[in-house]
């Protein structure tokens, strides 16, 4: 798995996920609290139990074998994916406590809390970023490769640039981002310089990107930022920064999304948990910052998956309690019944789809036609 030794590798992992998921599922648990839910079960992971502890509210506070997810278990959910329990087979003593007893606003708002504490958690890392070791918001040039996309389009240093391909670009991860989704791409990009805009064709230019025993391309436009104007910011103006750059950061995962449908990322480029061990094995080899900074990508994206509208995560939960403040009464328990085997299905096979992307990344599959052969 990459550089970094297995050791270190499962030790990020967890480290990273851990602590993710505990953050995840206090949101919707703290949230919970506050509408006066009861809660059986917290689990840290999924499966047979490691170890554990009872609160004095009854409580089971534990940790699972398998890393790999968590959830709560409100009074009232049949099971951890919170399908409604027959009312019947609540005691009545415990209804008042019941999650599927509350108003729908109320149960909208405990799944939302989940997500949106990731998102949390991601804003409060890039603001004490952005307090102690500096601001990355800037779009200013630095320096423009010789021979490269911006070079033979009339881009020179000392250019803001503005915009690409129609995106708004104020930070350079933002047109990295942008860039690398785009290879070979005919391309818009407007420019601030000395006062006044100009809007310039770039034809981007292309470079592999080695992952494992696969190669792909990224788009290049050949700037690089001027890091001068990098200096630490005061937490006040620190956390709307925060809350800014993980808005963009959310719109790229979007972006990426909508190149892989339109089928200009091989959908090969898919990682799962395999990959995500990996990159967090190597951003721990790398010192405690790139780590802490790869934890909060990690939780932006898990807060944006966790609101897709698909049954099994949060977003499919959102999406039919909106059909039920219109309709003024709940999906049909044989609805959501269906919906949750589709969603699990959908979900294992999209577990299974990255495992294969992972381990053939890691050159399994061309070592078995090798010994095969």
């Amino acid at each position: 798995m990459g550089g970094a030794p297995l050791w270190l590798v499962l030790l990020a992992f967890i480290g990273m996920l851990g602590p993710l998921v505990f953050f995840h599922e206090l949101g919707h648990y703290l949230i919970g609290r506050w509408f006066g839910v009861g809660a059986e079960i917290f689990s840290i992971g999924f499966g047979r139990e490691i170890v554990g502890w009872t609160d004095r509210r009854g409580t089971r506070w534990k940790v699972a074998w398998l890393p790999l997810g968590g959830y709560v278990k409100f009074v009232g959910d049949m099971n951890p994916a919170s399908a409604p329990a027959n009312p019947n087979e609540v005691p009545e003593a415990l209804r008042s406590q019941s999650f599927h007893c509350k108003p729908v606003w109320q149960r909208f708002l405990i799944v939302l809390a989940g997500p949106m504490t990731n998102f949390l958690l991601a804003i409060l890392i890039f603001a004490a970023f952005f307090s102690f070791v500096g601001s990355p918001l800037t779009n200013v040039v630095g320096a423009v490769q010789p021979n490269s996309a911006a070079a033979q389009a009339g881009i020179r240093k000392g250019d803001q640039l503005l915009s690409v391909a129609g995106r708004s670009t104020p930070t350079f991860d933002d047109i990295f981002n942008t860039v690398a989704l785009r290879p070979n791409e005919k391309v818009d990009v407007l420019v601030r310089r000395g006062g006044e805009e100009q809007s310039f064709a770039v034809t981007l230019g292309t470079a592999p990107v080695k992952d494992g025993n696969r190669t792909f391309q990224r788009g290049l436009l050949g700037v690089a930022p001027d890091l001068q104007l990098r200096e630490p910011v005061s937490p006040l103006k620190a956390l709307p920064m925060a809350v800014e750059y993980t808005w963009r950061l959310t719109t790229t995962i979007v972006d990426g999304l909508v190149q892989l449908v339109r089928g200009r990322l091989p959908a090969e480029q898919l990682g799962g948990p395999l990959k995500i061990a990996q990159v967090a094995g190597e951003g721990a080899s790398q010192g405690m910052l790139p780590f802490v900074g790869l934890v909060a990508m990690i939780s932006i994206n898990l807060g944006f998956i966790n609101l897709l509208p698909v049954p099994m995560l949060d977003g499919g939960h959102l999406l039919f309690y909106a059909i039920e403040a219109v309709r003024r009464r709940p999906v049909s328990p044989r609805t959501l019944d269906w919906a949750f085997r589709g969603g699990l299905a959908a979900l294992l096979a999209l577990f299974l789809f990255t495992t294969f992307n992972d381990l053939g990344s890691f050159g399994l599959w061309d070592r078995l036609e090798r010994l095969i052969g």
